[in-house]
Formats: structure tokens, C-alpha cells, sequence
């Protein structure tokens, strides 16, 4: 029997009293891929922002269970610490820490005991030759100089590193060329696993050649609307979100 990792029902979210989220209900479980696409201001960041805990966002009602614990009562660090990643699509910079310590805090904060420094930097080198990058992004500050492809992909590593049991993955794949979508997201599918999840939030359905999401949903206006497989996602690429009857 598949394992549930969060199941959403019914959640509703509103920023400065404007509700954005109108009644989202979603069961991902281990070892699943979803996708989830839709129009600009659809809901699509502001429902991986509400289930992350920013604090701008707020909860109207529903429930989220998350590996079997309710999601919304837990901090945003509770909810790291628990297993839920958030790939940023506008990763912040961080200078004066490098990227290497910052992924070995970030590991002891999860994990609950600092990595051995010689083991965990083996560890490192080994995930960014997936990821194509140079072990030299390991001295510089985190983000600070650089590129837009060079800050997802750090994404990524950051995922990778710290194992996460739901890694939301919110357009990744936003001011990436083709090179690097397909580096990224071929990573991604390395990191699915049997006991993790994985949900992408995007507008791009070329990230669709590079992997291979068991369930795509459609949300417009605060709800999913329509929920299939890999065939939906070219249903949208060749007839679009507008003027729809969903």
C-alpha cells in the first residue's frame, strides 16, 4: 500500500483579505510526481507559499496532513525539520555565508547532527557533477553573483542534499535556458525515490521532456480545476488556459 506523505483538503488562503486560494483539495503519495500548471495569478506560488508557512499568507480554512501530522499548526521550521523542501523561484542571496556552510548547517538543522566535514563535502562534489557545477560554488556566498541558471541549480543542490519527503519545486524552471532546464529537471527525476514526493509548480510544459510527472492538474482562479496524466499538459500546450470550460 502507497504511503501518504500530505493530503490538502478544502484549503483556502487570503493575502490583505483578498482570498487567493478558493478550496484546494490534492493527496500526493510516496514515490509520486505532480505537476501542477495554470495561468499567472492562478494560486500556483501562493499555495506553495501557504504550505511552506509564509507569514503574509493566511489560512481561511481547511486542513493539510502532512506525514500523518497537521501541516498548519507547525512553524516554518518545524516543517523543514519534518521533510518538506520549497525550491524558491526567486532564491534570496545570503552574503558572508558560503554555499558549503550553509548546506552543511541546514543539514545539521534537519538531521539533527552535524555532518562530518570531510564525508559531507564527498557527498557534495558527488551531487553537483549531477547538477554540472563547478566545486567552486562551494566558497562563494550563497546566490551573491549569480546567475539566474546558477541559483537553481543550487536549488537543487540544496534538495538534494537534504532529502526531503515533499520537495515543492516552484518554477524552477523560471529565466533558465534549455540547457539548463534539462539539467535541472533530469536531476529532479534522479532525485524521485519510493519514499518522497515531488510537486512542480510551472508554467512551462517543456519541462515535461526532462521528467516524468505521474499526475498533472490544472489551477485556475484558486481551484484545480482538472486533474490527468502527461496528455493533459499537452492538451494545455496546444489549446492554452483561456476562454476554457473547465
Amino acid at each position: 500500500m502507497t504511503s501518504e506523505i500530505i493530503k490538502i483538503c478544502n484549503l483556502k488562503s487570503s493575502v490583505e483579505g483578498q482570498q487567493i486560494l478558493k478550496g484546494i483539495d490534492l493527496d500526493i503519495k510516496a514515490g509520486e510526481i505532480h505537476v501542477i500548471m495554470g495561468p499567472n495569478g492562478a494560486g500556483k506560488s501562493t499555495l506553495a507559499n501557504v504550505l511552506m508557512g509564509h507569514p503574509a499568507h493566511k489560512v481561511d480554512t481547511g486542513e493539510v496532513t502532512f506525514m500523518g501530522k497537521d501541516l498548519l499548526t507547525m512553524k516554518v521550521d518545524e516543517r523543514a525539520k519534518a521533510g518538506l523542501f520549497l525550491s524558491f523561484q526567486y532564491p534570496e542571496e545570503v552574503p558572508g555565508v558560503t554555499v558549503e556552510n550553509f548546506l552543511r548547517t541546514a543539514k545539521k538543522e534537519v538531521a539533527g547532527i552535524m555532518p562530518m566535514a570531510l564525508s559531507f563535502k564527498k557527498e557534495l562534489h558527488s551531487k553537483m557533477e549531477m547538477l554540472n557545477m563547478d566545486s567552486k560554488y562551494l566558497e562563494r556566498y550563497l546566490n551573491q553573483g549569480f546567475s539566474g541558471g546558477e541559483k537553481k541549480k543550487n536549488e537543487i543542490l540544496q534538495m538534494a542534499v537534504l532529502n526531503p519527503k515533499l520537495a515543492i519545486l516552484d518554477e524552477t524552471d523560471s529565466g533558465l535556458d534549455i540547457d539548463a532546464i534539462r539539467v535541472v529537471y533530469e536531476s529532479v527525476q534522479k532525485l524521485s525515490k519510493a519514499d518522497n514526493a515531488i510537486l512542480v509548480i510551472t508554467h512551462y510544459n517543456k519541462i515535461l521532456n526532462y521528467i516524468t510527472p505521474d499526475y498533472v492538474h490544472v489551477l485556475v482562479d484558486g481551484k484545480i480545476v482538472r486533474s490527468g496524466d502527461v496528455t493533459l499538459a499537452e492538451e494545455i500546450e496546444s489549446k492554452g488556459y483561456e476562454k476554457r470550460e473547465w
